[in-house]
């Protein structure tokens, strides 16, 4: 598989003012530019995953990349010789360290798409706490406080800037993907 091509100018430029979901645009467009210069993908030895974590400082350079795992040692060279081989990135969108994993896949078929970006003004959901599990040791907090802290605040949706349209190939996947999670629920008799 070939190459997917690196993002361009434009691109680069609308993700250094993205803010929202940790940068989301900056952190994609850096996979794909890690991806783009490590070539062609063939079946054999020579494909597999590798899996970063990535410290970019405010200016754009490259503070740490470290390695998570890889099931590659080829990948996981052809992956650092990229890294090391990126052009200048513009600064991050926040002006501050942007830290994040990113996996690299390093394979002769499809592997992804781009990512979603019109749900990104939504609040993230609540995470799971089990309200009848207590430490002992912490201070213990009542139903109504924890409903309040799941309130989002008045002026959140106010503030959102415009995601922009989101590409056919993003589109099309997601709803590619949908109706297989859909699909084989209700094949299975849940409905």
């Amino acid at each position: 598989m070939a190459a997917p091509p690196a993002p361009t100018a434009e691109e680069w430029q609308l993700a250094a003012t993205y803010t929202l979901k940790n940068s989301k645009r900056y952190r994609y467009n850096w996979g794909q530019q890690v991806r783009s210069m490590m070539g062609t993908a063939v079946a054999g030895e020579r494909q597999g995953l590798v899996r970063f974590r990535v410290k970019i400082a405010p200016d754009g350079t490259l503070a740490k990349a470290d390695v998570l795992w890889s099931t590659s040692n080829v990948v996981e060279k052809l992956a650092l010789q990229a890294i090391r081989a990126m052009p200048p990135l513009p600064p991050t969108p926040t002006g501050k360290p942007l830290v994040f994993e990113k996996t690299i896949a390093f394979l002769p078929f499809e592997t992804g798409w781009p990512p979603i970006y019109k749900y990104d003004c939504l609040p993230d959901p609540p995470s799971f706490r089990n309200r009848f599990a207590w430490s002992g040791a912490s201070p213990q907090r009542t139903a109504h406080a924890d409903r309040e802290d799941a309130a989002p605040a008045d002026g959140a949706a106010a503030e959102c800037p415009d995601p922009g349209p989101d590409s056919i190939e993003a589109e099309e996947k997601d709803m590619e993907r949908q109706f297989k999670e859909w699909g084989a629920a209700r094949l299975n008799g849940a409905d």
